[in-house]
């Protein structure tokens, strides 16, 4: 359900709709788009905001899949933290604070190279066609 609701915002022009809409277009009940919503903004890949007629409006924007991918990437700079605490904790050399260690650096390393993809990315996908894109590097 949350990929049908996902596809029927993207394929609309304007990227919004709201549940009554989605409800008719998708021919499910009320309480499916509303779980569905829920899902999808609590990951931070739907916004919700209220129109003229005080109707919830659901919205997806150009930079929504930036925006998740950064928010991806701090929620492993928690991980990280923690797993960095961990080893302090224990002690450098025990076995499983070399393990929480591993982690740390896997993750960060990870991120770190998410992050610079994302920015990327996004550089190339704003640049109006015709102009070169900024280096984020």
């Amino acid at each position: 359900m949350m990929a049908r609701v996902m596809a029927c915002l993207y394929l609309t022009d304007t990227g919004s709709l709201t549940a009554s809409e989605l409800v008719q277009r998708l021919g499910v009940s009320p309480a499916s788009i509303s779980k569905a919503i829920t899902f999808l903004e609590g990951q931070g890949l739907v916004r919700r905001e209220r129109d003229e007629r005080r109707r919830e409006r659901y919205f997806v924007d150009d930079d929504v899949w930036y925006q998740a991918t950064i928010a991806s990437a701090r929620a492993n700079a928690q991980i990280i933290e923690t797993a960095r605490q961990g080893v302090s904790i224990l002690g450098p050399d025990t076995p499983a604070a070399n393990r929480l260690e591993n982690i740390a650096r896997f993750m960060d390393f990870v991120s770190e190279g998410i992050t610079r993809a994302a920015e990327q990315a996004r550089a190339v996908l704003h640049t109006k066609p015709g102009t070169p894109p900024d280096d984020p590097l």
